[in-house]
């Protein structure tokens, strides 16, 4: 992000959200690069998120074309369009979210996720992947971690009540307010494939079971070679068998993991708009923390379950 200064036009146009955080975090904002793949609802409501803040651009990336689950979940897409034409999911949204804010610049890149060599991501201050396998998690996370400068990755996932974000800002440096002064912080983030391969009997007891849940299911699909939410009720007792063999081999209880927290999970795949828009906000607000670099961020996973009500902000890290 370069230095240039915020035109008299975008002065105007932001001047509530100005108040709010200032000019500098502003400037910020309208001069950052964003990157997101795997428009579902959590995502579009992510993007509709930091479109209306004022980023300088976002670049959508997701070939696939209109299902019934897409126009479910996804307000972007017009009432008229049809299923299977009309263009992929990314081009449709496109061109609604360049009617929320015309100063932000939405483009669309077409290809698989796991086409994107290192240097693609280059371009982007932020990258936010979802609706991808675990491979892909870690190959993404890697890439961006090669890069001589900081890119923020993200990952969001949303199953029926149930949703997860991770975070990883690498070596991040930011200001809080502390009583009457600014305080210079600094924070160390592990990369996706480091935060999970921690044994599960080191960590702290009290963790999310959702995390755990989570990983179990992400490493069904990854065995069996699935697509993300590709299972239904009959994986259940192989999902339930893995989940056994897992616990065995991190010596945790099973009663951590329990048989109904999964079968949520392998059952309803489907996003329930309630929890993406919850996700979706707490997405657009951390990254625009970490684009400003002033208050807290979240380190490094957070979870939520419509079934309690709770988020949850876990640290599953080494450090």
């Amino acid at each position: 992000m370069n230095g240039e200064e915020l035109t008299e036009q975008e002065t105007a146009l932001y001047d509530r959200q100005i108040r709010v955080w200032g000019v500098d975090a502003q400037r910020r904002l309208s001069k950052s690069h964003v990157f997101v793949s795997g428009l579902k609802g959590t995502v579009i409501e992510f993007c509709k998120n930091i479109v209306l803040a004022g980023v300088g651009s976002l670049t959508l990336n997701d070939d696939n074309p209109v299902t019934e689950e897409a126009l479910a979940a996804n307000f972007l897409i017009p009432f008229d369009e049809n299923m299977g034409g009309g263009g992929s999911l990314a081009e449709l949204c496109c061109d609604s979210l360049k009617d929320f804010n015309p100063m932000v610049h939405v483009s669309v890149e077409k290809g698989d996720l796991s086409s994107f060599d290192v240097d693609f991501f280059e371009k982007f201050d932020v990258v936010v992947i979802s609706c991808c396998s675990l491979a892909a998690k870690k190959s993404v996370n890697e890439k961006c971690r090669k890069l001589s400068k900081r890119v923020a990755f993200y990952t969001v996932d949303c199953r029926d009540s149930c949703g997860e974000i991770f975070v990883d800002l690498q070596k991040y440096a930011y200001a809080k307010k502390k009583a009457d002064e600014t305080v210079e912080c600094q924070l160390q983030y592990p990369s996706f494939e480091e935060a999970i391969a921690i044994p599960w009997r080191s960590l702290p007891k009290r963790v999310s079971k959702l995390y755990f849940a989570m990983r179990v299911v992400e490493r069904f699909e990854e065995v069996e070679r699935r697509k993300p939410g590709e299972t239904s009720i009959e994986d259940l007792p192989n999902v339930l068998k893995l989940r056994n063999e897992l616990c065995l081999a991190h010596s945790l209880n099973e009663s951590q993991i329990p048989d109904a927290l999964l079968e949520r999970l392998v059952v309803s795949t489907k996003e329930f708009p309630p929890v993406s828009a919850v996700l979706g906000g707490i997405l657009g607000q951390e990254v625009i923390k970490a684009i400003s670099g002033k208050g807290d961020p979240l380190k490094n996973f957070f979870f939520f379950d419509a079934v309690d009500g709770k988020g949850l902000i876990e640290d599953i890290s080494t450090s």
